[in-house]
């Protein structure tokens, strides 16, 4: 029996309790220095304490079988964060004696009783080497062992005995170490470029140092972190900068682990803001101190990154490839597949090296080597502003944007070597900049890149990008596009409003300063200001009101222009992340593409053609029709059918609709729910009498069924019915999703005719959903736009607002109370930002024009948008008055 040592109040486990306390306590107001060593030590005398005040290690006859207990892991390395695992050995040299049980349940059982999380296991030292060198997960794990307590020397024989087999295997370790740290980046992502990242295991997260630590010590005996100096591996000067790097992760990691309350090394959006809250970091410019916390931490784990990188060009293998020789360029050279520099004498005496080794490195498809890289950030300072005016500079700079080969790895080279800044020192205001959205993945500078390579990859072929492919082949000059691709978000180094403006200045100054011509100057201007015009546009408007197309097309002027505009729509929402772009909103980019397109190619939408294709449309439904009484209901309600209706829907959607319509006899609606446009897209048709806040209850009780608006279609026929389209993201069931499209319909009829309380319901339900994970906290206020210019019968009401369960219904609900009928809906979401735009009336038909109305509107939408309860426009308005078919454009 193991007496119950926690009663006494100088047992090793309350010391230990107690000086983790005081830690946690210093950390958290900001004493940060020591900190993993000291509670690395804390550890170190409690099993020290524990092993000494032992009942069962007497029992073990140490004498006979020496045993000892050995720190493994992070514990080992001395790396000890507030919530990291502690993993142990418990090392005999003969066979394990059945006394060992209780040696754990002494030292290991009030652990895991005071929540920390404890790994052991109990091995030979026979045992631990076969292991070891069977598999190298135990050999990885023996690399950061440390002596605890019990009989040194055995920890010392197998010590030595494992470098043996570190000699052996060494290099078969070193591969699958570099093996299964690139799988590992593929499954957690490049750390130093995305938003949310893994502190440990991402690329250029802790995981990568361990990488270094452990590839060294199997390749040069390494021990300590500085032999990663003295071995050569890096320079003092990028030594001390992995040590600033380490210690500033550490950091980030132990607040998070202290704010969850736990492990945690996801650095989630629902901690950003209290960590560098904890760590000081304020607004300071035109940045947020969320924003500077994210750009250092980002900077930090590039220095990471770069790092392994450096150690992993010196000892793995080259690929296949120009081995060695004279490049084209005096001054640089190949050796060993990387592109070398004479010496640092030939880059004084020839600054342009500096920029045409990159060059090289694209024509060639070969890296620069370590020293090289080195040699670019040691002597970035000699690219200045005039720098990039010679000439020879612009041409090889153009060689890099438009080599065949893919420039990613260039640019990201450039980037991350300092020398891209230099060069064009516009770009450094992005440098590691963050957009604190959850759809923007990458920082602003990695964007950038990935951008240009997004419509590089268009040249490759179809893809999932057929009409790009297309697109790319026929615009020209391509280097233009290019250029655009690169400078597209560069006004967000200075602005953070209207950066699109902001960044069409500064393009069109670079591109003047490169020795463009100024006609090339103004259409990267050009493309820079409008980049987000076709998105917003198609997203935003009402695509079937032909002013929608006719304004876009006199707006880019010609169908070049038009063309290089859509290629940087598509390839900077791809760039920006999955949430940014999906079917729906390419649809409707690309549908708007071909409107703008036809309308600069033949002058309007509309033709004598249309009359006849609607006259055919007309046909084909009554075609379509199943019996004589189908074909009559089609021939009777062809005339309450608005123009618009007609138009946009294809004969087979009408003919359903039809019979729909037939199916609503007295019910008060009637849903119907298919397959959509995309393969997570799901349309939601709704037949349904005509009443006032129709709208917002169908929105209400999608909202309730958790099915998320993507866009709405809404049309009135003059026989008082209504005919909406919704498309939603699928249910989260896939294999259930007739039953929850049934139990939405249910809903639906119990909501019309009044036997649901849908407020109470929705209430009921978004408590639960709200209470799950957060986005990132706001940084912006949401807004409320009204547009009386763009639509002759309508008055356009757009909505800005962070996204949340619910809101569309309490956004619609407002308009409702305000005595507004709305008629076109487009909901654009963008993960965890939202535009929705509403194409209104009031109830007796007319647009909203009154300025003292109007600010009504915006105030009653701005208090239903921040409170969910707020009321707004409290009194219940009439039913309204039915618009005549000659209203409805």
């Amino acid at each position: 029996m193991v007496p119950n040592s926690t009663n006494d109040t100088r047992s090793p486990i309350k010391v230990l309790a107690e000086r983790r306390k005081a830690l946690f306590s210093r950390l958290e107001q900001g004493a940060m220095r020591g900190f993993l060593a000291e509670h690395t030590r804390a550890l170190d005398d409690y099993f020290q304490e524990s092993f000494e005040k032992s009942e069962v290690g007497p029992r073990m006859r140490v004498d006979k079988n020496p045993y000892a207990v050995v720190a493994l892991g992070g514990y080992g390395r001395g790396e000890q964060c507030v919530h990291s695992d502690v993993d142990l050995l418990l090392l005999f040299r003969g066979k394990v004696p059945a006394e060992a049980a209780g040696l754990v349940r002494e030292i290991v059982y009030p652990l895991w009783d005071a929540g920390l999380e404890v790994g052991y296991a109990t091995r030979t030292v026979a045992e631990t080497l076969k292991l070891a060198a069977d598999d190298f997960e135990v050999l990885t794990s023996l690399v950061d062992a440390r002596f605890l307590c019990g009989v040194s020397f055995l920890y010392t024989d197998m010590m030595e005995r494992l470098q043996e087999v570190l000699k052996s295997r060494g290099k078969a370790f070193v591969q699958w170490l570099a093996e299964t740290s690139e799988a590992r980046h593929r499954r957690y992502g490049d750390s130093a470029a995305l938003l949310e990242p893994n502190l440990k295991e991402g690329q250029g997260g802790l995981r990568d140092y361990h990488f270094m630590r452990w590839a060294a010590a199997a390749l040069h005996g390494a021990r300590e972190p500085r032999d990663l100096e003295y071995l050569g591996v890096l320079t003092h000067g990028e030594y001390a900068e992995l040590c600033l790097a380490l210690d500033f992760v550490w950091l980030v990691r132990n607040r998070a682990h202290l704010l969850c309350g736990r492990k945690c090394d996801q650095l989630h959006f629902e901690y950003q803001h209290k960590v560098a809250a904890s760590l000081g970091f304020s607004s300071h410019g035109n940045l947020e101190g969320i924003e500077l916390f994210l750009k250092t931490l980002h900077s930090r784990m590039e220095t990471i990154k770069e790092s392994r990188q450096v150690l992993l060009a010196g000892i793995l293998p080259r690929r296949a490839g120009k081995k060695s020789g004279r490049s084209r360029v005096p001054g640089v050279f190949v050796r060993k597949s990387a592109l070398e520099f004479d010496s640092p004498e030939a880059i004084v005496d020839n600054p342009k090296l500096l920029v045409k080794i990159f060059a090289e490195s694209a024509r060639l498809k070969l890296p620069l080597s370590v020293e090289a890289a080195r040699l670019v950030r040691e002597f970035s300072h000699l690219a200045g502003e005039d720098f990039s005016r010679d000439p020879e500079v612009a041409a090889d700079m153009e060689r890099i944007l438009t080599a065949r080969a893919p420039v990613l790895g260039v640019l990201e080279k450039m980037l991350s070597t300092g020398f891209l800044p230099r060069l064009i020192p516009e770009l450094a205001g992005i440098q590691n900049r963050i957009q604190y959205t959850e759809y923007h993945v990458y920082p602003v500078d990695k964007h950038s890149v990935r951008t240009v390579q997004t419509i590089k990859d268009f040249a490759a072929g179809g893809g999932r990008f057929p009409l790009a492919a297309q697109l790319y082949k026929e615009v020209s000059p391509k280097k233009l596009l290019l250029w655009a691709a690169l400078l597209h978000d560069v006004g967000k180094g200075t602005t953070r409003e209207n950066h699109a403006e902001a960044g069409a200045a500064v393009a069109e100054r670079i591109m003047l300063r490169m020795g463009y011509p100024r006609r090339h100057a103004e259409l990267v201007g050009f493309l820079v200001r409008e980049h987000l015009s076709l998105v917003k546009t198609a997203t935003r408007r009402d695509l079937n009101d032909e002013r929608t197309a006719i304004s876009m097309a006199r707006l880019v002027g010609d169908a070049t222009r038009l063309k290089m505009l859509y290629l940087l729509t598509v390839a900077d929402s791809v760039a920006t992340g999955p949430k940014a772009w999906n079917d729906w909103s390419a649809s409707l980019v690309k549908d708007l593409f071909f409107k703008a397109n036809q309308v600069l190619s033949h002058g309007t939408l509309a033709s004598k053609k249309t009359v006849r294709e609607l006259a055919k449309k007309r046909e084909e439904v009554l075609t379509l029709a199943k019996s004589g009484e189908e074909r009559k209901a089609v021939e009777e309600l062809w005339d309450v059918l608005s123009p618009r209706y007609v138009n946009d829907m294809p004969a087979g959607r009408i003919a359903e609709h039809v019979r729909m319509f037939r199916g609503l006899a007295d019910r008060q609606a009637v849903m119907d729910f298919s397959r959509g446009p995309g393969k997570d897209v799901r349309a939601i048709t709704v037949c349904a009498k005509d009443r006032p806040g129709l709208f917002s209850r169908i929105a209400g009780v999608l909202a309730l069924h958790n099915l998320n608006i993507l866009n709405a279609r809404i049309y009135t026929w003059r026989n008082h019915v209504a005919l909406d389209e919704f498309f939603v993201t699928r249910p989260a069931d896939p294999l259930f999703e007739e039953e929850a499209a049934a139990r939405a319909g249910a809903d639906l009829a119990r909501a019309l005719s009044g036997d649901m309380d849908l407020e109470a319901a929705l209430q009921k339900n978004l408590s639960a959903r709200m209470a799950k994970k957060p986005g990132p906290a706001p940084t912006r206020r949401e807004k409320v736009v009204v547009d009386n210019e763009n639509s002759g019968f309508f008055t356009i009401i757009e909505v800005h607002a962070y996204d949340q369960p619910g809101l569309l219904y309490r956004i619609t609900d407002t308009l409702y109370r305000c005595r507004l009928d709305v008629w076109v809906a487009k909901i654009a979401t963008k993960a965890d930002q939202v535009v929705d735009v509403f194409y209104v009336r009031d109830f007796d038909g007319q647009k909203v024009e009154d300025e003292k109305r109007v600010e009504e509107i915006k105030r009653a939408l701005e208090e239903g948008v921040l409170a969910i309860n707020q009321p707004a426009c409290p009194a219940t308005p009439p039913s309204r008055k039915t618009g005549e078919e000659g209203d409805i454009p």
